[in-house]
């Protein structure tokens, strides 16, 4: 299967489900699954139903998602985020969404990011643009470090990853003193929608979990951008980072992340 598009309209009937349950929950319970890492009832909700709805749609792809699990045998699968931000939408912290892809082998080529509480909905198909609603998304055109606004990601919770958030540490102070602004924003759907919506300039997350990135790296490519992994080859699945940038900040953004890896 190669014609795409004929399964937008099922990521996006999968959205609006997982949108709803979102919304509408006033009230929901937390668990601890690790060390300050934590699931709601609202994050096992949306992905049952939305495996529910793909198993419906298209029973021949398996599902990948964050709370559930699953395993990709080549071919398409789906990935799936039921919340990614778990951590800010247990707060009341708006910057939330949901994230759904799918992959042909080890690049995505559907991707659709809900961000139920801030009413914008992102889609892509390979070669067919990035859209936030129906606006066609262009990334940024600046060129000067001076001018860009970074995010990074989370800090990893893992007491093997000191190496990791060492590097993350460096590149804070790097950038942080010749960048505009640097952001934490704690969802990884979101910074890479809003490097395609050309809100961010680039963003550096050091891992690589496909339920979190996979439907915003095809946002990033289709809206003119590049996602790397570390040493500067082209993002896929098996990527141990997510590099995304806007054209103009690459070389910049690059050279800092290899002195501080």
């Amino acid at each position: 299967m190669n014609d795409y598009a004929q399964l937008l309209p099922i990521a996006r009937a999968a959205m609006s489900t997982a949108r709803e349950i979102v919304r509408s929950r006033g009230s929901f319970s937390v668990a601890a699954k690790g060390d300050r890492d934590m699931v709601t009832d609202v994050d096992l909700a949306v992905e049952d139903a939305v495996r529910d709805l793909l198993g419906r749609e298209t029973p021949e792809i398996p599902v990948v998602g964050e709370e559930r699990g699953g395993r990709a045998a080549g071919g398409l699968w789906w990935t799936l985020d039921p919340v990614d931000g778990t951590a800010n939408f247990a707060r009341g912290i708006p910057l939330c969404a949901v994230s759904l892809a799918l992959v042909d082998g080890s690049r995505s080529v559907v991707a659709t990011i809900s961000a139920p509480f801030l009413g914008v909905e992102y889609s892509a198909v390979d070669g067919h643009g990035a859209w936030a609603g129906e606006q066609r998304l262009r990334c940024s055109e600046v060129t000067d470090i001076a001018d860009a606004v970074i995010s990074l990601g989370d800090f990893a919770l893992e007491a093997h990853e000191s190496d990791r958030n060492r590097v993350r540490l460096g590149l804070l102070r790097d950038l942080g003193a010749r960048a505009q602004r640097i952001r934490m924003i704690g969802t990884s759907a979101i910074d890479l929608a809003w490097v395609a919506h050309g809100k961010l300039d680039g963003t550096i997350n050091l891992s690589n979990h496909p339920w979190d990135t996979m439907a915003g790296v095809l946002l990033v490519r289709e809206a003119g951008g590049v996602v790397l992994d570390e040493d500067g080859t082209e993002h896929s699945a098996d990527s141990t980072a997510t590099i995304a940038l806007s054209p103009g900040v690459r070389a910049e953004i690059m050279a800092t992340l290899s002195r501080n890896s």
